[in-house]
């Protein structure tokens, strides 16, 4: 493959203020939003999330519209959400429904509201290029966290790094090798020379390695019984909001690489990457992992793997964001051979962000 220097990928300038939008990006897990509000900014926009005495989850800007305390500092009443300044009740609306001491609410007294979805233990949050804007499609469906083969888990990170360069980490899982010696890694030679095959399908890029003949890394053999060698897969799937990446490995010559419905031990990781700014990312993961019939439950010992080497992603990430602002413009890039998903990835974004600010720019 010819190799070519390349300038970075992002500028946190330019992307501070430009995200592909008219999307459902992860704003939750289900279980992580409760009667509590939770304050979070998506792509530049400060957003309070709470769920409501009945169940419902709402999504609100941050702010109330009398003197702009963040709505986050209130508290969840009934159907609503109550300003901890002068309490002033919201609906998920956004409507204000009750001024204390004021029988007449003006209609006026409303802040943003977006659309939201709770599927699949995620909530997903719609975040338009024209406020108000009705989403044009239904979220996501990611049926594994309730597929009755698997346990899972989950976690949230906030990062110090551009979201861009997460999918670049795990559209290429060439460096489990040098990284995740002590989890998931294996044979860095391996890993490094594993033919790729990439292809692409609209928006959607997929990045899918077989690795037959490899020697079980540590996670693996703590969840199944595996001898000197497994025949091991990697199957990525990079959409705009989130990854979905399944892994795992059977005993060698029992089931072809091939066969979706080959056996062995499977991890399928959730990783939803939401912009905050330009510079900074909410990273929600989740692993769901299935059960050897002769071996006791692996879920916890898997997730708690799936955490630590997720940490050490994040150590390696940051400080190459950071090594980035260092040099400046002389932190140029040079592709090699494993880049070549990650940089299909790259270019959907950038086509949709050019062709939104295009739109923008044109008058109607």
């Amino acid at each position: 493959m010819q190799t070519a220097t390349i300038a970075p990928p992002t500028s946190p300038k330019r992307s501070a203020t430009l995200f592909p939008r008219d999307q459902w990006y992860v704003a939750a897990f289900a279980a992580d939003v409760t009667q509590q509000p939770i304050a979070r900014t998506f792509l530049n926009e400060k957003v309070v999330l709470f769920r409501t005495a009945e169940g419902q989850v709402a999504a609100l800007e941050d702010r109330c519209c009398h003197r702009s305390l963040p709505l986050s500092c209130g508290t969840v009443e009934g159907g609503g959400l109550r300003c901890g300044y002068h309490g002033m009740l919201y609906a998920p609306s956004g409507q204000c429904i009750e001024i204390p001491g004021q029988d007449r609410v003006p209609a006026k007294a409303k802040v943003k509201a977006y659309h939201v979805a709770e599927q699949n233990q995620i909530i997903w949050i719609w975040m338009p290029v024209l406020d108000g804007a009705e989403p044009d499609s239904p979220p996501p469906v990611y049926p594994w966290h309730e597929h009755p083969n698997y346990k899972w888990g989950h976690g949230m990170y906030h990062y110090q790094a551009p979201w861009q360069l997460i999918h670049d980490n795990l559209i290429d899982l060439s460096h489990l090798g040098y990284v995740h010696l002590k989890t998931i890694g294996g044979n860095a030679r391996l890993h490094m020379t594993a033919p790729t095959k990439v292809t692409q399908d609209g928006d959607v890029v997929k990045v899918k390695r077989l690795m037959p003949g490899s020697v079980p890394p540590p996670t693996y053999k703590a969840a199944w019984p595996f001898g000197d060698t497994c025949d091991r897969w990697q199957e990525i799937d990079f959409h705009l909001s989130h990854l979905r990446i399944w892994t795992g490995a059977c005993e060698p010559g029992t089931d072809s690489l091939d066969d979706p419905e080959r056996g062995g031990f499977h991890m399928r990781g959730f990783h939803g990457i939401t912009p905050e700014t330009g510079e900074t990312c909410h990273y929600f993961w989740s692993m769901c992992a299935n059960k050897h019939p002769d071996m006791p439950e692996n879920i916890k010992e898997v997730v708690d793997q799936t955490r630590f080497t997720f940490d050490e992603d994040r150590e390696v990430i940051e400080n190459q964001y950071r090594n980035m602002l260092d040099f400046g413009e002389r932190a140029s890039w040079l592709d090699i051979h494993v880049d070549v998903g990650a940089n299909r990835a790259r270019r959907i974004v950038q086509r949709l962000t050019e062709s939104q600010e295009d739109r923008q720019l044109t008058p109607a």
